[in-house]
């Protein structure tokens, strides 16, 4: 599982890279499938198939996502899985927006 934390005026890139059971790199066959299990996050899977940006919902709080892929090199389809979880605070004031009107006689 993958914890990550933003704002709600951010998103985060993630990056898929597989690993055997001793710890080498290893492909996929097949881009990876990202869905969101609850939260009101989104994702944008990215062109090169694995990774993509975990997209912060609107308001504050968590957004799970289940994350997989076929490990299976050849012909079949064994799945494997893991969670993102994405902490989502709400944004805080940069400035204050200061601005003023035309001057008026006194």
């Amino acid at each position: 599982m993958l914890e990550l934390n933003c704002s709600n005026e951010e998103k985060v890139l993630v990056r898929v890279n597989p690993v055997t059971p001793a710890g080498h790199p290893i492909g996929l066959d097949g881009p990876v499938i990202v869905s969101v299990q609850s939260g009101d996050g989104s994702v944008v899977v990215e062109a090169d198939g694995v990774s993509f940006f975990a997209v912060s919902g609107d308001n504050p709080g968590d957004t799970t996502f289940l994350v997989s892929a076929d490990a299976d090199l050849g012909v079949g389809m064994e799945t494997i899985s893991d969670i993102v979880i994405l902490h989502v605070a709400g944004a805080k004031a940069k400035a204050l927006g200061l601005t003023s009107e035309a001057p008026v006689l006194k």
